[in-house]
């Protein structure tokens, strides 16, 4: 298993946790994928560390002076084949524990399964005005200074503007993320795919804890809007660590048969 933390709710800020993923109820087809898109975020760590540069570093490479809140690249990377987007950001110094900034990763109304709708439950729904409009938050990468994941996390809608999707059908958008074009880097488009892909089951778990956070938080506070309510941002979290993924998921393979 892998160390999560504890899964009691935070009273004071309304965040989840999830249970520790227990790789060997995995079926090993699914593990098999997760191997190789973490072997994928390895080579990318090892490639751009080759030269002394990171994640993070090789995507604001060329943005000169770093400013917290701005988009990282200006205008997100948005690939128009699968609908997928991302941007990379910082908050304030103060609000950073132990983080330099992170990922928002996104899935747009083209890209998502059929019969897939923003949900009408919530106090303020409109209709989107744009066909493609509608998108929805997936999941967030925190990084340490050093440029590398340390955290996993979902975030009430007001945080990143989304529409609001059910959890159970977010969960179904997360195979359609990718980004399968070289601009602005392609080691960061690779490794943002991969990622998704090699914490499936951490995320799945995130994103259904972040509908559970969001009910207890209404439930407790009463807030007018629950989405809205500044009070509630970071929904669920749990750590993550690459290296400790890769021999979770090895040791859940051996034994295995080949297929």
């Amino acid at each position: 298993m892998l160390d999560t933390m504890n899964t009691e709710p935070n009273a004071t800020e309304g965040i989840l946790s999830i249970d520790p993923i227990d790789m060997n109820e995995l079926p090993t087809g699914t593990l098999r994928e997760m191997l190789a898109a973490g072997d994928v975020v390895a080579n990318c760590h090892r490639v751009l560390s080759n030269t002394g540069d990171n994640i993070v570093g090789e995507l604001i490479k060329d943005a000169g002076t770093f400013y917290e809140w701005q988009h990282y690249p200006d205008g997100d990377v948005y690939d128009r084949r699968t609908h997928a987007q991302y941007y990379y950001h910082a908050h304030p110094k103060e609000e950073r524990t132990g983080e330099h900034g992170h990922f928002h990763t996104f899935l747009r109304p083209k890209g998502m399964p059929k019969n897939v709708h923003p949900s009408r439950a919530v106090p303020d729904y409109r209709s989107p005005r744009e066909d493609n409009e509608a998108l929805s938050h997936l999941i967030a990468v925190s990084m340490d200074r050093q440029g590398f994941p340390i955290r996993l996390f979902t975030t009430n809608r007001w945080v990143t503007g989304e529409f609001w999707y059910r959890a159970s059908d977010v969960v179904r958008m997360l195979e359609r993320f990718e980004i399968d074009h070289a601009q602005p880097s392609w080691p960061v488009n690779m490794w943002i795919g991969a990622m998704l892909t090699m914490f499936r089951p951490q995320i799945r778990a995130l994103i259904l804890q972040r509908d559970v956070a969001i009910a207890q938080w209404q439930r407790l506070k009463k807030p007018d809007n629950v989405y809205e309510d500044r009070s509630l941002e970071v929904t669920s979290e749990v750590p993550v660590d690459v290296e400790k993924q890769l021999e979770a998921i090895r040791a859940a393979l051996a034994g295995r048969p080949e297929e």
